[in-house]
């Protein structure tokens, strides 16, 4: 006569048996959490909603006129030891796509074309830089939009920090700009 031994899983594989279907639901609902903003973040890369936050439209530069958005509603980020970027976008105006030859942006006022800021790339109607933001700069500080033109013109306009990056200026004044 043979006798078979019945053996009882351990505590953990009987709950793993028991919950193993709910926590792959579980693993497959996580990632739904995260989609809104990534669709949002598409829309934004794609287009589709506008240039960005605080979008300031029709800044007069000389003859021509931009828009002018920061990519996102945040505080500058750190990029290593090159400091702190802020992403700016720009559409040029239906008009002066063929007359202008080149962009910048830069905080405080270019002493001339060869310090005019960082450059922007991009296609006329969307163009995209990465501005520097030293930690030091002032809350009255001014964005200056520098356009070069095919005939080697070139025109400025200031707009306020304040007015085009709301989120750079409470971060300069938690960071203590002088």
């Amino acid at each position: 006569m043979s006798q078979t031994a019945i053996v009882t899983p351990s505590p953990l594989k009987q709950w793993w048996l028991k919950w193993r279907f709910h926590l792959n639901i579980l693993l497959i609902l996580l990632p739904l959490g995260f989609m809104p903003k990534y669709f949002a973040d598409q829309k934004l890369f794609r287009g589709e909603s506008g240039l960005g936050a605080n979008m300031l439209e029709n800044v007069q530069v000389g003859p021509w006129s931009v828009s002018l958005a920061e990519l996102r509603d945040e505080a500058p980020r750190q990029d290593g030891p090159a400091g702190y970027f802020k992403t700016f976008n720009l559409a040029l105006c239906q008009a002066c796509v063929g007359e202008v030859k080149a962009v910048y942006l830069r905080i405080g006022k270019p002493r001339s074309l060869r310090a005019a800021g960082t450059i922007f790339f991009g296609t006329p109607y969307r163009m995209a830089t990465s501005l520097p933001v030293p930690e030091r700069t002032r809350g009255d500080a001014e964005l200056w939009i520098t356009l070069e033109g095919w005939d080697g013109a070139m025109h400025q306009a200031a707009v306020p920090l304040a007015k085009a990056s709301p989120a750079t200026l409470a971060w300069l004044n938690k960071q203590g700009g002088k």
